[in-house]
């Protein structure tokens, strides 16, 4: 009964975004107990779409998580319109999709008290990589405090900018094959004097360049030339901006060339301009894949596979 109520009401907020629920099926979480996994769509072009996983007994009903819901969502259906809506780049220039996230958080099994959720990251270079990073990120007792609820809506975009990070910082390795690696989630991440995610302190200058990276492999390598959302509220929490500051970023790129507008001005694409810097941006993503190997702590290889 309980599932056939979330049905519902993930239906019902799915069209208020412009979205609809092409399936669901039942889930199961990772330490036990239920949960319906819904595909939701792209109203004007079903094959677009994204995983959505809740648990079972998510208080839908409640009024400050109902509002969340419908926050994700709105965000879903513009992120959904992009070339490569699974895909991100970090700020070292690394091209990453995100994939087999397992919500919401579970308790941890080996005794700690923390919360956890699995997934996979995979380098996307235009190439048949096999690089990837299996993930289990961890959340504090602290930190969970801050967050309305453990599930996917209320925690995917800063799960993402914290891999992100963590991956700049040298700490997450892409390899062939390889157990999990940590992600610790603690309050670094976050400011309770600004009550906000803080991630990275960029310049202005960094952000124009974070945002033509994105443009070279999200639109020109990977999308085929289509348009990717450059005002994307989660790149301006991973570089500690606002999406003004992002407008800005993406007026200066387009004055100089480098990326072409839509009819909606927070997409743009890849043009030529910017496509003749490909072999910097190759050079710049060798570099940084040769940075993330040493720097690993190799103690770490060896698993953590009880998390």
């Amino acid at each position: 009964m309980g599932s056939e109520v979330l049905a519902v009401q993930v239906e019902a907020a799915a069209k208020a975004a412009g979205l609809v629920v092409v399936s669901s099926e039942a889930g199961e979480k990772y330490a036990g107990g239920a949960t319906t996994k819904f595909v939701v769509a792209l109203a004007a072009n079903t094959a677009k779409s994204q995983l959505l996983e809740f648990s079972e007994a998510f208080e839908f009903g409640r009024e400050d998580l109902k509002a969340g819901v419908k926050d994700y969502l709105a965000e879903a259906a513009k992120r959904l319109k992009s070339a490569r809506p699974d895909c991100y780049v970090t700020l070292h220039g690394i091209p990453l999709s995100f994939g087999k996230f397992g919500w919401p958080f579970h308790e941890s099994t080996s005794g700690a008290d923390t919360s956890l959720v699995h997934g996979e990251v995979r380098l996307e270079d235009g190439n048949e990589s096999v690089l990837h990073a299996k993930v289990s990120v961890s959340m504090t007792v602290t930190f969970r405090d801050v967050v309305p609820a453990p599930e996917q809506p209320f925690a995917e975009g800063f799960i993402y900018n914290a891999v992100r990070k963590t991956m700049d910082q040298g700490q997450l390795e892409l390899v062939k094959s390889g157990n999990r690696q940590p992600v610790p989630l603690t309050t670094r991440f976050y400011s309770a004097r600004q009550g906000k995610f803080v991630f990275n302190d960029t310049t202005e200058a960094q952000r124009t360049e974070f945002l033509a990276t994105k443009a070279y492999w999200l639109s020109g390598v990977l999308g085929g030339g289509g348009a990717v959302w450059l005002l994307d509220p989660r790149d301006a929490q991973y570089l500690d901006a606002t999406v003004d500051e992002l407008r800005k970023s993406v007026d200066a790129l387009k004055a100089e060339g480098l990326i072409a507008l839509g009819n909606d001005a927070e997409f743009g694409s890849a043009t030529e301009k910017l496509m003749a810097r490909g072999e910097a941006y190759r050079a710049e993503l060798a570099r940084s894949l040769e940075q993330i190997r040493p720097a690993f702590n190799e103690e770490m290889r060896a698993g953590l596979t009880n998390m």
